[in-house]
């Protein structure tokens, strides 16, 4: 590719670079380099994607559940025979490895393809009537028009989980994707309207995130919302949206301990954390970041993971040695330096890293910290970067009561091959997904969502379809 992709708006079926002039630049975190500007939609294009929504969700609600499912499918496929274009986008924007925005891609399409899958499958139910000659059954409905809003750190995937869901149901989306990284999602739309998306089902603004979250989430023409993102964005849109009672699916933060108790290979499970928690720089919503080892285990474990992130490469994701890419923005270095800053103030040792990598670029030094009291920032606030405090564990109690501690509950982890400790773990561990010796809590077929803090409702799975629709009771005598 030797020219960055132009982004535009897509609203009601047209491609615009908007009326009002305004744009944004779409920086390259590894280079500084402005790789592209986007355009800042005006009141009245928001307005025109709206009315958009409305026209299209009439049309596409229509459109039969089996051929909605061809159209996703043949969508999902298209989007995967770009996979170098999409993924070398991503690395440009985000600054991941080429090689981790290649899965991106990939499971984002296979997002698409089980909501495609699912949209074939929306079964109400005949109940037993209490009289004769009467028929009572259910139907599921979808929503209506939707406002979907993805974050930067996941710029393929999140917008394919968010429109393949609510489209599957029959809903038309008004999608907005991150400004710092909205390449994939736009060359995901082409992709689904040339597969037969009609104009109007499918939107896509940008500019003011908070005119636009507000406009959306107030407007009584919007019928479901869906948000990934920080806790006070989203819960600050739960507001917005109540008075009309939009239905909302919102996935927010964490801070994913990790239990690792004395009966378990804990070099292996050193080592194959560093992939699981360094992922696009550690910035992931369900990456592992409060590691709680049993004492048995905490030396050898600590020793071996030092070593583990010390020996990554970090550098430009383009390059094909690079294990790590730079931090998305600016704002992430200074939210790290001042984590580590007040961590090392309250008395917490920095095993490793610490330190922002050259004057080039927005890179980080993976970082882990010991000895980080519980009113730090780090053990309390996710880190959203690549930053992970270890701490040492008596016993299954101790790791159970700081697993739990914070009102967060999106992902957790364990390794132990203790049965009765999995047992505990399993029921006692609040969160929405626990991953017990294994360091994948989601997949496109299981539901994902979050306790307490973490959100509200579910994507992903039978479930992320379910999200977009409502059901009707029909009793005909």
């Amino acid at each position: 590719m030797t020219e960055h992709p132009t982004p535009r708006m897509l609203i009601g079926g047209t491609w615009t670079a908007g009326s009002g002039g305004a744009t944004l630049p779409v920086i390259n975190p590894a280079t500084g380099e402005t790789l592209t500007h986007l355009p800042v939609a005006t009141r009245a294009e928001i307005g025109a994607a709206l009315d958009a929504a409305e026209a299209g969700f009439r049309v596409w609600r229509a459109v039969p559940p089996i051929e909605r499912a061809r159209i996703l499918a043949k969508g999902a496929r298209r989007f995967r025979e770009r996979i170098d274009e999409v993924a070398m986008v991503i690395t440009l924007e985000l600054g991941k490895p080429l090689a981790e925005s290649r899965a991106e891609v990939t499971l984002a399409a296979e997002h698409v393809e089980w909501a495609a899958q699912e949209a074939r499958r929306g079964y109400g139910q005949v109940i037993p009537a209490r009289d004769p000659g009467v028929l009572q059954y259910s139907v599921l409905e979808p929503v209506g028009p939707v406002a979907a809003f993805a974050p930067w750190n996941a710029p393929a995937i999140t917008p394919a989980r968010k429109l393949g869901g609510a489209l599957a149901a029959g809903c038309s989306v008004i999608l907005k994707p991150a400004e710092e990284a909205p390449s994939a999602a736009l060359i995901l739309a082409e992709s689904l309207l040339a597969a037969g998306v009609p104009d109007g089902a499918l939107n896509i603004v940008f500019g003011d995130p908070p005119l636009i979250g507000r406009t959306l989430a107030e407007s009584p023409r919007i019928k479901g919302l869906t948000f990934t993102g920080s806790t006070a964005v989203g819960a600050e849109l739960n507001r917005l949206a109540a008075p009309s009672m939009v239905r909302t699916t919102l996935e927010l933060g964490g801070h994913a301990p990790v239990i690792i108790l004395g009966d378990v290979d804990v070099e292996r499970v050193a080592r194959t954390a560093i992939p699981a928690c360094l992922r696009n720089s550690g910035q992931v919503c369900t990456s592992p970041t409060r590691f709680l080892v049993h004492a048995s285990v905490y030396d050898q474990f600590l020793d071996t993971f030092v070593s583990a992130v010390e020996s990554l490469k970090v550098g430009d994701g383009r390059d094909p040695g690079t294990q790590m890419g730079p931090v998305a923005t600016d704002r992430r270095l200074t939210a790290l330096a001042e984590m580590t800053d007040d961590a090392r103030t309250r008395g917490a040792t920095v095993a490793t890293g610490g330190h922002r990598l050259g004057d080039t670029g927005t890179f980080w030094s993976p970082t882990v910290l010991t000895g980080v009291p519980a009113d730090a920032r780090a053990a309390t606030v996710e880190p959203f970067g690549p930053l992970k405090t270890v701490a040492r564990v008596d016993d299954l109690d101790e790791a159970l009561a700081e697993a739990n501690r914070l009102p967060f509950g999106l992902a957790s982890y364990a390794w132990t091959h203790d049965s009765r400790a999995i047992a505990r773990i399993t029921d006692e561990m609040e969160a929405g997904s626990v991953a017990v010796n294994s360091w994948k809590p989601s997949f496109p077929e299981t539901p994902f969502g979050g306790f307490h803090l973490s959100g509200l409702g579910t994507e992903g799975g039978v479930e992320g379809v379910r999200a977009f629709q409502r059901l009707k009771y029909i009793s005909r005598g």
